[in-house]
């Protein structure tokens, strides 16, 4: 592990930070340049030299010089790199306080210019760079050969998401994952440490073994999940959060419902890494790469195209009418141009995939002036955090460079909670954002719900209409529009452009015609093989589609050979028969899955994997545990009984009873075909086989 850095005065600070820029841009100038360029003699440059090397910040190596004489070459370490972006803000910090100290001697008023670590003003300066993570090009060479020999930890999906936004400024001003200083004040107060506004943890959530295997002030490698190394990072802080805490404040409620809450209690490790992190290359997309700017890049067509006020639009949905018509009233209210800004990282799980929303996009896109209205792909992993994520996507467009942002009723809201009720209010956010506004620096343009008048054939706020009794509303609600795509039903031009529907309809064929997966759970003996393969025999009877049975045992037996029953195994062999059953359902097949899968939680995993892509059907065999255990054909529950099988299901081991299957279906004195055929009448009701 490397040595702790000295901490310097303000002189030294001031000569380091040269030092380190100097060696970072010419890594390979004499020691004679490197003096004259950051103004010391040669002396105290060999003690500078010395200082930086002993706090492992920069390496020194010889090289061959022209003349033969001895030569050194200069590089920044992990550690060097990232002191090097702390230095720059506090330099800077400093050099803004002499110009305001002279601006306020020689005018009597201050300068007006707003420090790094504040956004009161920002509004006047959105089309300034601002800070990136990223070191140089060639340190970033000389890092990737370094980080061969750190540990290095693989990102899951929302975490490379995360990164990214880190390294390019998406989510200035943070330098890195919170501390735990940091990540207790934006839970409790949406506060970093020094004050700052930032209402969303952003943090590396790790397993218990890869936290014990790491030292505070060791260096750590991130790599992408094909190994790919974005960044490094310097672990300041390791702790257990305490997630239900986390939960409650961040997100309203500790509720398994809410896609963020079931992440941090089922998906995200157990254990937080907090540090700041040195980019050394961005994520590579290989998909819609015109589409994908930086905050900087923004910035920079915004300054080129004259553009002073920019108006950001958030979606994660295609853009419809409605989207449309909200659009150019916001722009038109605050004389702005408009930026269309979606989310194409992680979403809500049934979210239509990004590639086909972006295709919607760009059908629509011709139906707006060019020269007034831009599109850039923002690959963020959202959170659904309604209030909190609506202030958290305000300071991120204020980071792009907008100026305006429209936040609508129920912005990024998860739907229901457990109770049956919405996790939010409809004008919450708006409500969060206006009482944070003159920090986040991106004035609020707020809309209310859309709704088309077909009298007037225009779209009209709800709560803008007088004569809601003398009329006709129409609108069309997301489900409602779900249902007709599965249908095949009509979709009225009113409510959607032709080219958004063809796409939709491309991807979202009607039901009768995607791929499904239907899932059976219950008790070992309670006759899910049994009825599986009567119901396989059924649709392939009907034809039109491939059928595919994946039964546990088979599965046991040619995908899961080498697994034990232990609950990380158990888990690990479901997840795999949903990672099948999700391919098939994806290549437009019937899959029919007959495993115990005794937990709820894996049962959901698999759900959101498989409705991705079609529909996911959960059969309960609700065959009793006593009736099984008379059946017991294969002599387990009398080894169970006998502690000769550890972790049996329904003896030694839970199994969580589904509580809304689509369908639960009893074995006792009823026969197979019977079974079957009632799996089969609730297929041909949700429309998935015909009639």
């Amino acid at each position: 592990m490397s040595s702790p850095v000295t901490k310097p005065n303000p002189d030294e600070e001031d000569q380091l930070f040269r030092l380190l820029r100097q060696l970072d841009t010419a890594p390979e100038a004499s020691q004679r340049a490197i003096a004259s360029a950051i103004g010391t003699s040669l002396g105290r440059l060999n003690a500078l030299l010395r200082m930086a090397a002993e706090d492992g910040l920069i390496t020194i190596s010889e090289r061959a010089g022209p003349d033969k004489r001895q030569r050194f070459a200069y590089s920044l370490t992990a550690r060097g790199a990232s002191e090097k972006v702390r230095l720059t803000d506090i330099f800077l910090n400093r050099k803004l306080a002499e110009y305001n100290a002279l601006h306020a001697e020689l005018t009597g008023t201050t300068s007006g210019l707003v420090p790094l670590k504040h956004r009161t003003n920002l509004m006047e300066h959105n089309l300034a760079p601002i800070p990136e993570l990223y070191v140089s090009h060639e340190s970033a060479l000389k890092l990737k050969v370094e980080a061969a020999d750190l540990t290095s930890h693989d990102l899951t999906p929302r975490q490379i998401c995360d990164l990214e936004l880190l390294m390019n400024g998406g989510f200035n001003p943070l330098k890195g994952f919170l501390s735990e200083e940091d990540y207790n004040g934006v839970v409790e107060n949406m506060r970093l440490a020094d004050g700052q506004l930032w209402p969303m943890p952003i943090t590396l959530d790790v397993s218990e073994d890869f936290a014990q295997s790491i030292e505070l002030g060791q260096d750590i490698a991130l790599r992408d999940q094909e190994g790919v190394i974005l960044a490094t990072m310097t672990v300041t802080d390791r702790w257990e959060p305490n997630k239900a805490r986390e939960a409650e404040k961040v997100f309203g409620a500790d509720d398994d419902a809410h896609p963020a809450v079931n992440y941090l209690h089922n998906q995200a490790g157990k254990i937080y890494l907090g540090g700041p992190v040195v980019g050394i290359q961005q994520p590579v997309h290989y998909d819609f790469r015109a589409r994908r700017d930086t905050p900087n890049e923004l910035r920079a067509y915004f300054r080129k195209l004259g553009w002073r006020k920019i108006v950001a639009f958030q979606t994660r949905n295609p853009l419809h009418r409605a989207h449309q018509e909200l659009t150019f009233r916001a722009a038109k209210e605050a004389q702005a141009n408009l930026l269309i800004h979606p989310v194409v990282g992680m979403t809500k799980p049934g979210d239509v995939d990004h590639f086909t929303r972006v295709r919607c996009y760009e059908a629509v896109l011709d139906k707006y002036p060019a020269s007034t209205t831009t599109m850039s792909l923002l690959n963020l992993a959202m959170r659904m955090a309604g209030p909190r994520e609506a202030v958290w996507h305000g300071l991120i467009r204020a980071n792009h460079g907008c100026t305006h942002f429209i936040v609508g009723r129920d912005h990024a809201g998860p739907g229901k909670n457990s109770a049956g009720e919405d996790f939010y209010g409809p004008y919450d956010a708006q409500e969060l954002y206006r009482a944070n506004q003159s920090e986040i620096g991106c004035e609020m343009v707020d809309f209310k719900h859309m709704v088309w008048v077909q009298e007037r054939a225009q779209y009209e706020a709800i709560d803008e209409i007088k004569d809601k009794d003398d009329i006709t509303i129409l609108n069309i609600s997301g489900t409602e529009l779900r249902r007709r795509l599965a249908e095949g039903l009509e979709i009225p031009e009113w409510f959607s452009f032709p080219e958004v529907v063809k796409e939709l309809r491309r991807t979202k064929p009607p039901r009768a015609k995607q791929g499904f997966t239907v899932f059976f759970t219950g008790f070992s003996g309670s006759g899910k093989s049994t009825i599986a393969n009567a119901l396989m025999v059924k649709l392939m009877e009907q034809g039109g589609r491939p059928v595919t049975l994946l039964d546990g045992d088979i599965v046991r037996k040619n995908l899961s050979s080498e697994l034990g029953f232990s609950k990380e195994h158990r888990d690990l062999n479901i997840r795999r028969i949903g990672y099948v059953a999700s391919e098939i359902t994806k290549n437009g097949g019937i899959a029919i899955c007959a495993p115990i899968a005794p937990y709820a939680t894996t049962r959901r995993a698999v759900r959101e994997d498989i409705e991705a892509f079609g529909a996911f059907v959960e059969v309960h065999v609700a065959t009793s545990i006593e009736e099984c255990e008379r059946r017991d054909r294969k002599g387990l529950y009398k080894l169970a009984r006998e502690g000769k099988i550890k972790e049996f299901t329904g003896i030694s081991d839970p199994y969580d009873v589904p509580v809304n299957p689509e369908l639960s279906v009893e074995t006792e004195n009823v026969d197979v075909d019977n079974c079957a055929h009632q799996v089969l009448l609730k297929l041909e009701s949700m429309g998935l086989v015909k009639a």
